[in-house]
């Protein structure tokens, strides 16, 4: 049987902390608790690694409001500020009981778009799935001939006689959309309008007629990411987020929490400098003073960055995510490529030839270090973020700014 939380959180941070880690230990199943506190990583992933058994465990957290602490508690959450909220965020890595990293766009972006712009329908029947772990969403959103400058996006939204829209098009990059049960998809609805200006944002069930993921195969061997096709889809009106013609506003609530969350969770323990330098006293490697070093200044720097995110999730209290977030987003990524290379130092045979079926860890981080400096708006665009929106500095001009989509010269 779940115990539940006690309806009036404790109002002492500390106190807080305590009362999830209670109900954690009281709700975890024995064998996943008893992994954790014995540091048994290898069992935990193996619980965690079990489907049926993963569901089961996020729809007793989600049931408790735990796993979208900041949402309403009429939409299945806590009420809790972002800082209060980093408190549970905390507790729950640290019994390796979170919901999984392809959960992040359902909980991190569509959650919170949804709450600032659906329509009471559209809550109801989306937001008590998200909250535990029902629906995998996924984001539709680059394509190919618009990138970084996503309002160039040319995928089409036609409205019929009947209300409903047909979609045609292409979108890329698209995580695990070929497993997603919805999808955040912009659309060009009004190609006469200047390019910002007629974009239309929609809810799109990924299981309607037309809708085509392709997996990407990635450097790493993984394919989670797609290519998606949009042919002849058609899409009710209910199912559209916001306004017509004004998507753009409703894509910005989902890039601020998207720069916001890939700048790590606001929590502060063992990351990747971590597993680095077990690998180096593991490997010999840290008896080398130099590499020791740099080792030790990537600990700091990542241990600098978590206390950064909760420090700005305490400022932030309620209210939403700002520019600020492309900051943390860019040191993130920063540091990720930083890791990635001290790997292969660390183990620099292992990193030049490896068995096909047992890659070393060096190769993998190795391999998969760019993927924050890509995800989520390139550096380079976060470096215009910030130039612009935090420092005060000019946009660069835009002589097309005005000219209707179908006119520019350029997308």
């Amino acid at each position: 049987m779940t115990v539940t939380l006690p309806v009036e959180l404790p109002a002492d941070d500390a106190e807080l902390a305590d009362a999830v880690a209670s109900w954690l230990r009281q709700n975890l199943p024995a064998d996943w608790l008893a992994a954790v506190e014995a540091g048994d990583r290898a069992t935990v992933e193996r619980i965690r690694a079990d489907r049926d058994r993963a569901a089961a465990w996020f729809d007793v957290l989600g049931e408790a409001g735990l796993a979208t602490p900041t949402w309403p508690r009429e939409h299945g959450g806590l009420g809790l500020t972002a800082d209060r909220a980093s408190i549970v965020s905390e507790q729950l890595v640290r019994y390796s009981a979170e919901r999984p990293n392809q959960d992040f766009v359902g909980l991190a972006l569509a959650g919170p778009t949804i709450l600032e712009w659906g329509t009471d329908e559209q809550k109801a029947a989306r937001l008590p799935a998200l909250a535990r772990g029902r629906e995998l969403w996924c984001q539709l959103f680059s394509e190919p001939g618009a990138g970084s400058d996503l309002a160039a996006l040319s995928t089409r939204a036609v409205q019929q006689e009947d209300g409903n829209w047909l979609v045609n098009g292409q979108k890329v990059w698209n995580s695990y959309a070929h497993l997603a049960d919805f999808g955040l998809l912009m659309t060009r609805t009004d190609p006469a309008a200047p390019k910002h200006r007629g974009i239309t944002y929609f809810l799109l069930d990924m299981r309607t007629p037309g809708v085509e993921p392709r997996p990407l195969k990635q450097m790493t061997g993984d394919a989670e990411f797609n290519e998606t096709f949009l042919t002849d889809v058609v899409i009710p009106d209910s199912a559209r987020l916001g306004p017509v013609n004004q998507g753009w506003a409703v894509a910005i609530t989902t890039l601020m929490q998207e720069r916001n969350g890939l700048s790590g969770r606001p929590a502060v323990g063992p990351g990747a400098s971590d597993a680095l330098v077990a690998r180096a006293v593991a490997t010999g490697a840290w008896r080398d003073p130099l590499l020791r070093d740099r080792l030790v200044s990537a600990f700091v720097e990542e241990r600098s960055l978590q206390m950064t995110t909760i420090r700005s999730f305490v400022a932030a209290g309620s209210g939403a995510p700002t520019a600020e977030g492309s900051i943390r987003k860019l040191a993130h990524a920063t540091l990720s490529e930083k890791l990635g290379v001290l790997g292969t130092e660390l183990e620099p045979d292992g990193a030049i030839a490896w068995d096909a079926h047992e890659r070393p860890a060096a190769v993998e981080q190795f391999l998969a270090m760019k993927t924050y400096s890509i995800a989520g708006g390139t550096s380079e665009i976060q470096r215009n973020i910030i130039a612009e929106r935090v420092l005060g500095l000019p946009k660069d001009p835009d002589p097309e700014r005005h000219t209707p989509f179908q006119e520019r010269s350029r997308g």
